[in-house]
C-alpha cells in the first residue's frame, strides 16, 4: 500500500469509511421503524431482511477499520441524514394512506442508491491503494445493497405502486 500522506487517497478512503459507518448505524436504527410501518408483509419482511444484512455490513466495516489500525467510529453524514429525514416525512405524511408502501420503497431506494455509489467508490479506492483484504468485504456489501435495490424495485412494481395507484 502506498505511503499514507495527509489529505491523500488513504485519508479520503478512511473519511469515506467513517461516513459509511455512520450511515450504516443510522440505517440500522431506521429499518425496524420501516418494517413496522410497512402495510405489506412482503415489504416488512424485506426491511427486516435488510436489517440483518446491515448488521453484517457494519461488522465488515469494523473489520476494515481494524485492518487499517483505525478505531471504528463514524463521521456525521449530512447526506444520509437528509435522505432518512425525507423517509421520516413520508412515514408521517402518508401514515395509513394507500401510497405509504410506495413512498417507503422510494425512500429506501434513495438510501440504497447512496450506499451503492459510496461502496463503489470505496472499492475503486481500495483497489488503487492495494487494500486486498478490504476489497472482498466491500464487494460483498455492494452486492447486498444492489440485491436489496432490485428487491425493492420488484416490490414497488408488483405491489406497492399498484395499490397506491388504485386508491388514487
Amino acid at each position: 500500500m502506498p505511503k499514507k500522506s495527509e489529505n491523500g487517497l488513504e485519508t479520503l478512503f478512511v473519511d469515506a469509511l467513517k461516513d459509511l459507518y455512520y450511515a450504516e448505524k443510522k440505517i440500522l436504527k431506521t429499518l425496524p421503524k420501516l418494517a413496522k410501518a410497512a402495510q405489506s408483509e412482503q415489504l416488512s419482511a424485506a426491511f427486516e431482511k435488510h436489517r440483518m444484512e446491515t448488521e453484517g455490513q457494519v461488522e465488515r466495516l469494523e473489520q476494515i477499520f481494524e485492518q487499517l489500525g483505525e478505531p471504528a467510529r463514524g463521521k456525521t453524514c449530512p447526506a444520509i441524514d437528509g435522505i432518512l429525514e425525507e423517509g421520516a416525512e413520508i412515514l408521517e405524511e402518508y401514515k395509513d394512506a394507500p401510497a405509504l408502501d410506495a413512498g417507503l420503497v422510494g425512500a429506501a431506494q434513495a438510501v440504497e442508491h447512496y450506499e451503492i455509489a459510496r461502496y463503489g467508490t470505496l472499492i475503486a479506492w481500495a483497489g488503487q491503494l492495494g487494500m486486498k483484504d478490504a476489497l472482498p468485504l466491500l464487494s460483498e456489501t455492494l452486492n447486498e445493497e444492489s440485491a436489496t435495490d432490485e428487491a425493492l424495485s420488484a416490490l414497488g412494481e408488483s405491489d406497492a405502486n399498484e395499490r397506491a395507484l388504485q386508491a388514487a
